[in-house]
């Protein structure tokens, strides 16, 4: 089972909608949370943990969770999606591009 972590700014629109729309897919369990103060589920080292792989929106995402988390992502792969803040929760441009950014990232 391939554990996905996707991380945006507040996990409200972004990785909440990640979480959705790759959660059902078969060998894959997927969590989201966010890294700002006031995200719906926070980043935690837990969560970190968990993970096989974890998957940010911006490249800020990955600069901030490598310095507040530098022990819980050492040897951890984080992807960098490049999905800009400009979605609402499940937007099918979102939903789209997700697909294919994260697919090459799941069993087959």
């Amino acid at each position: 089972m391939l554990r996905l972590l996707f991380i945006c700014s507040r996990n409200r629109w972004r990785s909440p909608t990640a979480e959705q729309v790759f959660s059902a897919r078969p060998g894959v369990e997927c969590a989201s949370a966010g890294l700002t103060h006031d995200a719906e589920t926070p980043v935690t080292p837990e969560l970190l943990q968990w993970a096989d792989l974890i998957l940010v929106m911006e490249r800020d995402h990955k600069t901030k969770l490598q310095s507040r988390f530098t022990s819980q992502v050492s040897g951890k792969r984080v992807v960098c999606l490049d999905i800009p803040d400009k979605f609402k929760y499940m937007d099918p441009g979102l939903v789209q591009l997700l697909e294919a950014k994260v697919s090459p990232y799941l069993p087959t």
